[in-house]
């Protein structure tokens, strides 16, 4: 990597690989005995999901929400072969497009933040190149939290910590060299939010960064969904903040935007110390709220996202025929809240979306 070089280098490939064990761990899970009684009744449910148009657990993807862009696809495998160019060309092309160009930096960063011989490539290419600065910075964030892992902090190492600590300082370098390079562009900053929880930084600072993203673009949707998690209780802030955080958005966003989907996060974020937090009064109208955001703009690039989200409440509200009609619009690509909550996002998915198809009959 080219963030980080003699001790640290050691330290850090040595945290990269125990991370990319506990990810081949957690994906392998353990497989313990089921009575034959338990198979033949998931056999019948499978079946009968199967016969309506539903797809099987095996197939199911839990890496994406909707159709994958053919573009950051292409530009992606590009950047396995080694190639930056078309990656390059993309990014750029993207404009002021930021959903776009939010989601295929996001896309590039990932894989830099594992191999990124073709981005110092790039770098060498075009020095002072906005673009490439932008997914540097994006991937020094990643490979941040690569480090850190995702289980809670009691289960995390001093040693991941400090790593996790150094690289978060030096991705605050990365990102502030790449705002500076395109001060217009709202992406940097919204990547530097995982910098304020991670780093501790006060609500003061937080508000101020996002009073610069708005600035930018009112309703960034990565952006609102980011800023919601450093408002959570789990980060630097409160059910209560998030909850006003998320509603004010919402309330004041067009259907277009998709924002009606930040109340329901929040709850969801919040349901182990909220009573009912998805069958009370409130819940059911932030339900509603989200479907009519859905029916005003069903064709919306960030509908697929609240579509999850509304077809899980509607199943807990014992909805069953709308939360039918919301899985068949997604089902198939599942890379979503909340299923990638769950260590099985395909088994969870499955077992409320079955269960939803039998009690809608």
């Amino acid at each position: 990597m080219t963030v980080v070089g003699g001790a640290l280098a050691v330290m850090l490939v040595s945290l990269l690989l125990s991370w990319r064990k506990q990810r081949r761990n957690e994906r392998g899970g353990i497989t313990l005995p089921r009575d034959t009684a338990a198979d033949s009744r998931e056999a019948r449910v499978r079946e009968r999901a199967e016969a309506a148009g539903f797809l099987p657990r095996e197939r199911l993807d839990t890496e994406r929400t909707a159709a994958p862009d053919p573009r950051v696809e292409a530009a992606v495998e590009a950047v396995v072969r080694g190639e930056w160019e078309p990656a390059a060309a993309l990014v750029r092309e993207s404009g002021t497009d930021w959903w776009l160009r939010r989601n295929c930096v996001s896309r590039l960063a990932e894989r830099a933040a594992e191999d990124d011989a073709w981005l110092a490539a790039w770098e060498r290419a075009r020095p002072g190149d906005p673009e490439a600065a932008l997914v540097r910075g994006d991937s020094t964030v990643d490979l941040a939290w690569n480090i850190r892992g995702s289980l809670t902090a009691d289960h995390t190492t001093a040693e991941q910590f400090r790593g996790f600590h150094q690289v978060l300082h030096q991705a605050r370098v990365d990102l502030d060299r790449a705002i500076a390079l395109n001060p217009e562009d709202p992406t940097p900053l919204v990547a530097s939010i995982p910098l304020a929880f991670g780093m501790g930084e006060p609500h003061a600072s937080m508000r101020e960064l996002w009073a610069r993203i708005v600035a930018l673009d009112p309703y960034h949707f990565q952006g609102h969904w980011a800023a919601l998690q450093y408002w959570c209780a789990k980060w630097r802030g409160s059910r209560e903040l998030a909850m006003e955080f998320a509603e004010s958005a919402a309330a004041g966003a067009p259907p277009e935007s998709m924002l009606a989907i930040l109340p329901l996060l929040a709850r969801w974020e919040h349901r182990n110390d909220m009573k009912d937090p998805f069958t009370s009064p409130q819940a059911r109208a932030a339900t509603d709220a989200a479907l009519r955001a859905l029916a005003a703009a069903p064709e919306a690039r960030t509908a697929p996202q609240v579509r999850h989200l509304a077809a899980y409440f509607l199943a807990e509200q014992k909805r069953y025929g709308e939360a039918r009609e919301q899985f068949r619009l997604v089902d198939g690509r599942i890379g979503a809240a909340p299923w990638t909550y769950f260590a099985r996002p395909a088994e969870a998915y499955e077992e409320v979306r079955d269960g939803v198809l039998r009690k809608a009959r």
